[in-house]
């Protein structure tokens, strides 16, 4: 999605990087022209604008509904879009529904559908039960027309207006007489349910000047309503509104009406159709301001500790080199005593090698995948598309994560490559598929739309064991074909007894507070995104924010392992990845926090869904920050002590 086109020519990087947030629309995405009904003269146009219903979802509940679990009005007779990974994944069950109209047709109060319920039928009494739960924890309804978002629009504090993608089935008035959520001053009767059984939908469309007949649509607005309609069977949209007492036994019908109106807009072009929802955001300026404050603060912290290091390290590396060059040459000290066990292998190389392996195909397919997001492949527009290139990178990035695993067992001294491999292709990736299955079977009984069904598991097992298995093995097997000649004393060196802030356990805690600040802010508006329904769009400062984690973490890293060398203390493998990877322990101190300060989420099956899709996101963070961290530090290692003169 995006805000301006960029030109065809070579663009420069920090361009892209800078302006992706309000970049172009979806490349690949051709418009549809609409044209009314009997002026069809390209093939192109269509006369009808159809609405597609997609899953339903609640800020107080993480499992979302198809449309259909409600007992809407539904249609049977059309074909399911297609949909990708992404949207299985997610949960997003789109369908068609008895919602059509042509273009420039306007319509008033037109019947869709009326539902008879009678409580004394346990079917009925059903239905109606969860509907009213559904009001109860503020399930909103997500439409779509012309592959865009549907949008409620209502002003908010300032004289804003803040422009939704969803829209409530209804609303709740307490016992008390208080109204939740959507409910207005008119509806005051006390425990009790009004439903929102009537749309008023305004279609904007703008003509395409350089065609004789056609226009394309640029907006739809909706503003939903309760009428409890005078006459069931001819809808009037009149009298109060369609209110359901919760302690209600008997007959019930509701009507289900909407009306239609198009507006012509001369503004708002195709390519830019999103903005007017995106700049609607509540507190977007807020949020950049923020998210710029935070890049200017971490890129001077980057800077301080860089000039450090280099100062430092350029003083010592010239002061031992002399040292070598006198002919009475003083004693070593410091970090030059430990280079005969500085790449001696860590206890449990194996498991710290699986690790780098799959925190190295993590890393690519993050920097993959943020990389077409700042194109705008990846928009809103596209649907699930995030998800889809996520998953198919993580498939087709076997061989990195096999060749970085055997390539550093091997150099840690092990001999079975075979048990290394095997490792590499089922213990992480086995202990995220066990904890998502578990939260499906959770789903499962819940009956939410999120639930994967059978043939996807089947699908991703399949691709997982026939695709990444198999690319694993090749690049194990020519990982493992590497030789690493490396120098190490027979006898270990003693390490003599560590201060305070030289051990391990204070570093590591100490060595994940400054990449946790530079991104605690757009952790943020991710998790907002995730489980408050936001939609996510600013790509390109995400991407800069991930550049500053890898360069954070690189020097942070770097700087603690070069402050344990100087105190003669060579273990530094375990402890570069653990001390970048502490990064996840806060991150997840971060996600309680926030789910207990800011979610307004209820009942056990959302909260242990909560946290078990939680606990997946802080492991892979935990793979992926560790192994930046691991890197910069065998960079770091092994270049100062190719650099310095050892005897």
């Amino acid at each position: 999605h995006g805000r301006t086109r960029p030109s065809r020519g070579s663009v420069l990087v920090i361009f892209l990087l800078l302006h992706s947030a309000t970049s172009f629309y979806l490349p690949g995405l051709a418009p549809v022209s609409f044209c009314e009904p009997g002026q069809a003269g390209k093939e192109n146009e269509v006369p009808d604008c159809k609405i597609f219903v997609n899953r339903l979802d609640s800020v107080e509940s993480v499992l979302p509904y198809e449309y259909t679990a409600f007992d809407f009005c539904a249609i049977d007779s059309e074909k399911r879009p297609s949909e990708n990974l992404g949207q299985v994944l997610f949960g997003e069950r789109i369908e068609p529904s008895p919602y059509k109209f042509e273009f420039k047709k306007k319509v008033d109060c037109k019947p869709v559908c009326t539902k008879s319920y009678n409580t004394n039928k346990p079917e009925d009494k059903a239905h109606l039960d969860f509907l009213k739960k559904g009001m109860l924890l503020n399930y909103q309804h997500h439409w779509i027309v012309d592959n865009m978002p549907v949008t409620w629009c209502y002003d908010v504090e300032d004289g804003q207006k803040f422009c939704n993608p969803g829209f409530p089935i209804g609303c709740y008035v307490t016992e008390a007489g208080r109204p939740k959520d959507a409910c207005v001053s008119d509806f005051k009767d006390k425990d009790t349910f009004y439903v929102f059984n009537h749309v008023d939908i305004t279609i904007h469309y703008h003509v395409v000047e350089n065609e004789a007949a056609g226009a394309r649509l640029v907006a739809a607005k909706m503003e939903p309503k309760s009428y409890k309609h005078t006459k069931v069977e001819a809808p009037d949209c009149a009298g109060g509104p369609m209110y359901l007492n919760n302690k209600f036994s008997g007959e019930l019908k509701i009507g289900y009406t909407y009306s239609v109106q198009f507006v012509e807009d001369t503004h708002i072009r195709w390519a830019s159709r999103w903005d007017y929802i995106l700049e609607s955001m509540p507190h977007t300026n807020i949020q950049w301001f923020s998210i710029m404050n935070s890049l200017v603060i971490v890129l001077f912290l980057s800077g301080m500790v860089a000039m450090i290091m280099l100062r430092t390290l350029h003083k010592d590396i010239a002061r031992y080199n002399q040292m070598d060059s006198v002919e009475d040459a003083q004693e070593e000290f410091g970090w030059k005593l430990v280079h005969g066990d500085v790449f001696r292998p860590p206890r449990k190389g194996m498991l710290l090698s699986v690790f780098l392996g799959s925190g190295t195909q993590i890393f690519i397919m993050m920097f993959v995948t943020l990389f077409f997001a700042c194109l705008g492949f990846l928009s809103p527009a596209n649907r699930g598309a995030l998800m889809t290139c996520a998953v198919v990178l993580w498939v087709l990035l076997g061989t990195p994560a096999g060749y970085v695993a055997a390539r550093f067992y091997k150099s840690f001294g092990g001999e079975k490559w075979k048990t290394n491999v095997l490792l590499t292709c089922f213990l992480c990736p086995g202990v995220v598929f066990a904890d998502f299955f578990v939260m499906n079977l959770i789903l499962w009984g819940e009956g939410s739309s999120a639930a994967m069904p059978f043939g996807t598991l089947v699908a991703i097992l399949a691709l997982w064991f026939c695709i990444s298995v198999p690319l694993t093995f090749i690049g194990a097997y020519f990982g493992f074909k590497k030789t690493h000649p490396v120098r190490t004393n027979q006898i270990p060196r003693q390490i003599p007894e560590q201060s305070f802030y030289t051990r391990s356990l204070p570093g590591i805690v100490m060595g994940g507070i400054l990449p946790f600040g530079c991104i605690f802010i757009q952790l943020f508006f991710i998790l907002n995104s995730i489980w408050s329904h936001q939609m996510y769009y600013m790509f390109g400062f995400l991407f800069l924010v991930f550049i500053i984690l890898v360069i954070t973490c690189s020097e942070a890293t770097i700087l603690l392992c070069y402050f344990h060398l100087c105190a003669e203390d060579y273990h530094w493998q375990w402890r570069s990845f653990l001390t970048s990877g502490f990064t996840a322990v806060y991150f997840l101190v971060y996600a309680i926090h926030y789910f207990f300060s800011k979610l307004q989420i209820t009942g056990l099956a959302s909260t242990i869904l909560y946290f078990g899709y939680t606990m997946i996101m802080a492991l892979i963070f935990f793979l992926f920050t560790g192994t930046i961290g691991f890197f910069a530090c065998f960079w770091f290692v092994t270049k100062i002590y190719s650099v310095v003169k050892v005897d």
